[in-house]
Protein backbone atom coordinates (compact mmCIF):
# COMPACT_ATOMS: atom_id res chain seq x y z
CA UNK A 1 0.00 0.00 0.00
CA UNK A 2 2.81 2.46 0.73
CA UNK A 3 4.44 1.99 -2.40
CA UNK A 4 1.02 2.31 -4.44
CA UNK A 5 0.58 5.51 -2.94
CA UNK A 6 3.54 6.59 -2.84
CA UNK A 7 3.82 5.81 -6.98
CA UNK A 8 -0.27 7.56 -7.24
CA UNK A 9 0.93 10.90 -5.25
CA UNK A 10 4.31 11.04 -8.15
CA UNK A 11 1.78 10.63 -11.01
CA UNK A 12 -0.45 13.01 -10.08
CA UNK A 13 2.60 15.32 -9.57
CA UNK A 14 4.06 14.29 -13.20
CA UNK A 15 0.53 14.55 -14.57
CA UNK A 16 -0.46 17.95 -13.03
CA UNK A 17 2.90 19.46 -14.36
CA UNK A 18 1.94 17.58 -18.24
CA UNK A 19 -1.94 19.56 -18.22
CA UNK A 20 -0.30 22.61 -17.27
CA UNK A 21 2.17 22.18 -19.95
CA UNK A 22 -0.69 21.40 -22.26
CA UNK A 23 -3.01 24.04 -21.08
CA UNK A 24 -0.22 26.71 -21.60
CA UNK A 25 0.62 25.52 -25.11
CA UNK A 26 -3.14 25.78 -26.25
CA UNK A 27 -3.67 28.80 -24.56
CA UNK A 28 -4.26 32.23 -26.76
CA UNK A 29 -3.91 35.17 -24.60
CA UNK A 30 -6.15 38.09 -25.45
CA UNK A 31 -6.91 41.57 -23.81
CA UNK A 32 -5.56 43.27 -20.86
CA UNK A 33 -3.01 41.60 -17.91
CA UNK A 34 -6.20 40.77 -15.82
CA UNK A 35 -7.91 38.65 -18.98
CA UNK A 36 -4.68 37.08 -19.94
CA UNK A 37 -4.39 35.42 -15.98
CA UNK A 38 -7.88 35.04 -15.84
CA UNK A 39 -8.05 33.11 -19.56
CA UNK A 40 -4.97 31.12 -17.93
CA UNK A 41 -6.17 30.23 -14.40
CA UNK A 42 -9.47 29.32 -15.91
CA UNK A 43 -8.17 26.61 -18.31
CA UNK A 44 -9.72 23.39 -18.06
CA UNK A 45 -6.41 22.00 -18.06
CA UNK A 46 -5.15 24.30 -15.77
CA UNK A 47 -7.54 23.57 -13.48
CA UNK A 48 -7.08 19.89 -14.08
CA UNK A 49 -3.19 20.44 -13.34
CA UNK A 50 -3.97 22.41 -10.12
CA UNK A 51 -7.02 19.18 -8.58
CA UNK A 52 -3.81 16.73 -9.59
CA UNK A 53 -1.55 18.92 -7.06
CA UNK A 54 -4.17 18.67 -4.42
CA UNK A 55 -4.41 15.28 -4.70
CA UNK A 56 -0.88 15.03 -4.66
CA UNK A 57 -0.47 17.21 -1.74
CA UNK A 58 -3.33 15.11 0.42
CA UNK A 59 -1.64 12.06 -0.16
CA UNK A 60 1.85 13.66 0.24
CA UNK A 61 0.57 14.49 3.62
CA UNK A 62 -0.56 10.95 4.67
CA UNK A 63 2.60 9.66 3.50
CA UNK A 64 4.69 12.61 5.90
CA UNK A 65 2.17 11.19 8.84
CA UNK A 66 3.54 7.83 8.78
CA UNK A 67 6.84 7.75 7.06
CA UNK A 68 10.21 9.22 7.49
CA UNK A 69 10.80 12.37 5.66
CA UNK A 70 14.31 10.88 4.49
CA UNK A 71 12.79 7.93 3.20
CA UNK A 72 10.24 9.22 0.86
CA UNK A 73 11.65 12.46 -0.25
CA UNK A 74 14.22 10.55 -2.55
CA UNK A 75 11.92 8.46 -3.94
CA UNK A 76 10.30 11.55 -5.56
CA UNK A 77 13.14 11.44 -7.61
CA UNK A 78 10.99 9.36 -9.45
CA UNK A 79 9.02 11.78 -10.97
CA UNK A 80 11.93 13.19 -12.84
CA UNK A 81 12.11 9.71 -14.61
CA UNK A 82 8.60 9.77 -15.59
CA UNK A 83 8.47 13.02 -16.67
CA UNK A 84 11.39 11.93 -18.76
CA UNK A 85 9.14 9.54 -21.20
CA UNK A 86 6.16 12.24 -20.49
CA UNK A 87 8.25 14.45 -22.54
CA UNK A 88 9.41 11.69 -25.19
CA UNK A 89 6.08 10.03 -25.63
CA UNK A 90 3.76 12.92 -25.30
CA UNK A 91 5.56 16.38 -26.35
CA UNK A 92 7.75 14.15 -29.14
CA UNK A 93 11.03 16.25 -27.28
CA UNK A 94 14.45 14.53 -27.86
CA UNK A 95 16.27 13.35 -25.11
CA UNK A 96 20.19 13.68 -24.99
CA UNK A 97 22.29 10.88 -23.85
CA UNK A 98 23.49 12.53 -20.78
CA UNK A 99 19.22 12.80 -19.91
CA UNK A 100 19.15 9.07 -19.79
CA UNK A 101 22.43 8.37 -18.12
CA UNK A 102 20.96 10.93 -14.88
CA UNK A 103 17.98 8.89 -15.35
CA UNK A 104 20.01 5.39 -14.86
CA UNK A 105 21.61 7.25 -11.93
CA UNK A 106 18.26 8.52 -10.36
CA UNK A 107 17.02 4.91 -10.76
CA UNK A 108 20.18 3.69 -9.06
CA UNK A 109 19.84 5.64 -6.27
CA UNK A 110 15.76 4.63 -5.47
CA UNK A 111 16.78 1.68 -6.03
CA UNK A 112 19.29 1.77 -3.10
CA UNK A 113 17.53 3.98 -0.60
CA UNK A 114 14.00 0.65 -1.05
CA UNK A 115 16.30 -1.91 -0.63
Amino acid sequence: MKFLLIFLNILCLVFGQTAWKMGLEKIELHGSIIAKLFQIVFSPLILLGFALYIIATVIWMYLLSKFPISYLYPLQSLAYVISLFVGLLIFKEAIPLTRWVGTGVILLGVYIIVK
